[in-house]
């Protein structure tokens, strides 16, 4: 029987976190048989078989299973399984990974170096967490919540998953029809946990900054686009917003439009145009809830004149959005007036508090906050003027790994608890340290894997997935640190992508490090003025010797050259990589150089991208880049330059 909230809304949210309290409190125990149900489920497939052999996992007891697979299946990397992954995506229907059907396939780009990759998404990855809030999954929860929690045939539905390749290679990810499920299983599992926090309104709207792109087909006949484009382009998302009677501000027109630009301007215009019905704000990344308000700073007054008039700005031109929009808004004179008074108002504070102004029922931002997207969590605390910011759930490509059970903390604080029915996990421990054990690969010494049941607090480890999809003792890359316990399941505090972004000989550095020399240096540029970081990247320069470190800035607002050639030296005097610190001791890596860039610079960098076929929904300003592209705009785009003196 439902029940209802003080708000008048449905609840289900006791059902689905019971559950979780459950499985969470035996989590060891659903580990064990979450592998045996996957290995039931693909037993026979060319590449269990090339390692199994003909056993028959079925009668077997499951911690025996567990003993034997990681005894006789070798740890592997995507470049093991791109073998068997590229064969189903020419079209091959043989059991080489999955016993599962695949169906779609997810577009996904190399941000850093203009690869178009394809990874099998579920097609809700990310577009089923920015959309649905949390009674939009617990009203439909009641037609589907018996399935989830009684289907043994749990499949992982990923998430939160990197712009870039590993490697620099096309990466592709299998995808089965379960996907859906389990992804809307953790939305409504996270939603339910926000519902406690932070309740929302029955019937209220949504301001999402999401975008579609183009489809196409593979050489074997699956549909290929981005994952968001998947959903929004099917029919359960107009279904979920009938059903709900909660609905995204923007129509199926912006969404789809094709042109970025085109469709912020919509979004911020509608969202307006629907202000006082707005519950929260949402986008996959903080990205691009920032870049969005910073084109608002441009365009309010135009988008005042259309709410005032019940006009578009000649600035949409796409004929199917134009005629979407304007069947959507009428003249309103008086709501115009309002907002025009508030932003003349911000305007003279620097648009401190946006959000909270312009959308005064707002209840919190939403949307991925951690790793390459912590550097915009400054601008967006001065947009949302105190208004909860919530970090978005955790997963990967390959699959969902953890939901955020504790939205009340802050993105900096967030840790996220694993759920050990959506794949089978493992746990390698790495150290910093020079320890007598396996192997190093970039700054880490690795140990061997552990199940999720053996891990320990305080601990970094990166993370090893078999996935009902057809991934086994696949390595993520993904650094993680073990901050407690949610009943018997981990929760992790993400650290870092593995991969070393600045390195020139004994030096290494990953995006992690680059972050905070960079937020060094940003304190020093905010402390003697009102400037501020709009955005950053970075290059390893070997052409020339000694090789240097190249820190491109992009700054809003006045800065005196003293002030900048201060940050610069202590950036460079922040880098503590014991390898870069005696490399610039011996003059084996030179200065540190900092190159100032006009304003605008990172948005023609955008552009770039989305003009080579990416998707905005899929975008990441890349930390580091040896891109010939970028790099002809950012050295085009230099105004001042900056040697650090940090070493004499």
């Amino acid at each position: 029987m439902e029940t209802k909230n003080t708000n008048g809304s449905r609840s289900y949210d006791h059902d689905i976190i019971g559950w979780f309290e459950d499985v969470s409190e035996k989590a060891g125990q659903v580990q064990t048989e979450t592998l045996r149900r996957i290995l039931e489920l693909n037993c026979g497939v060319e590449y269990l078989k090339k390692w199994l052999g003909d056993i028959d996992v079925r009668d077997m007891d499951a911690s025996a299973l567990e003993s034997l697979y990681t005894s006789l299946v070798p740890l592997a990397s995507h470049a093991d399984l791109e073998p068997y992954i590229s064969r189903i995506a020419d079209g091959d229907t043989a059991p080489l990974l999955t016993q599962q059907p695949i169906t779609l396939l997810s577009l996904r780009y190399d941000v850093e170096n203009g690869i178009r990759m394809y990874t099998g998404l579920s097609w809700v990855m990310g577009s089923i967490r920015v959309f649905f809030i949390s009674y939009t999954l617990r009203l439909i929860f009641s037609d589907l919540f018996s399935t989830f929690l009684d289907d043994s045939d749990f499949v992982h539905g990923p998430f939160l998953s990197s712009s870039g390749t590993t490697e620099g290679r096309q990466k592709y990810v299998p995808f089965t029809d379960h996907s859906a499920r389990t992804t809307l299983q953790i939305f409504t599992l996270a939603a339910a946990y926000r519902s406690r926090v932070y309740p929302i309104r029955e019937g209220g709207r949504i301001l999402e900054f999401i975008y579609s792109s183009k489809q196409f087909k593979t050489k074997g006949g699956l549909t290929v686009g981005t994952a968001t484009t998947h959903y929004y382009a099917s029919e359960e998302f107009k279904i979920k917003q009938e059903k709900t009677k909660c609905f995204t501000c923007s129509p199926p027109e912006v969404i789809s439009g094709g042109d970025y630009k085109q469709s912020t301007y919509c979004h911020l215009l509608l969202g307006l145009y629907f202000g006082d019905q707005v519950e929260f704000i949402t986008s996959t990344f903080a990205y691009s809830i920032v870049q969005a308000f910073r084109a608002f700073e441009d365009v309010w007054r135009e988008i005042c004149d259309d709410i005032k008039q019940g006009t578009l700005s000649e600035r949409v031109t796409l004929p199917k959005m134009r005629k979407a929009v304007l069947a959507i808004i009428s003249p309103n004179p008086s709501l115009a007036s309002r907002i025009e008074e508030s932003c003349k108002e911000l305007e003279t504070l620097n648009w401190l508090g946006l959000i909270t102004k312009l959308w005064p029922n707002a209840k919190y931002v939403y949307s991925i906050m951690t790793g390459s997207m912590q550097p915009y969590f400054k601008k967006l605390r001065h947009y949302a003027g105190g208004l909860a910011l919530v970090s978005a759930d955790y997963g990967s490509t390959e699959s969902w790994i953890g939901a955020n059970v504790d939205p009340y903390l802050p993105p900096e604080d967030v840790t996220f608890a694993v759920i050990p029915t959506f794949s089978y996990f493992e746990f390698m421990p790495l150290y910093r340290e020079n320890h007598d054990r396996s192997s190093a690969i970039d700054d880490f010494i690795e140990d061997e894997p552990v199940p999720l049941s053996k891990v320990k607090v305080g601990q970094e480890y990166e993370i090893v997935l078999t996935t009902f999809t057809g991934l086994y003792r696949c390595r993520l890359g993904d650094v993680v640190e073990v901050a407690g316990f949610h009943k018997g399941t981990p929760k992790l505090n993400f650290i870092c992508r593995r991969k070393l972004i600045l390195t020139i000989n004994i030096d290494k550095n990953t995006e992690k490090d680059l972050q905070l020399v960079v937020e060094k240096g940003s304190q020093v540029l905010t402390s003697k003025g009102r400037a501020e970081l709009v955005d950053f990247t970075s290059h390893a320069e070997v052409e020339k010797q000694p090789g240097h470190y190249i820190i491109y800035w992009e700054i809003k607002g006045e800065v005196e050259e003293g002030v900048l050639g201060e940050c610069c030296k202590e950036m460079d005097a922040s880098f503590s990589d014991h390898g870069y610190v005696v490399s610039r001791r011996t003059n084996s890596i030179g200065p540190l150089e900092l190159c100032v860039v006009q304003m605008g610079t990172f948005k023609k960098i955008l552009d770039f991208f989305i003009g080579n076929g990416s998707a905005l929904s899929q975008f990441k300003t890349p930390r580091c880049t040896s891109n010939q592209g970028i790099l002809k705009i950012l050295n085009g785009s230099t105004v001042k330059r900056f040697f650090s003196t940090a070493y004499g």
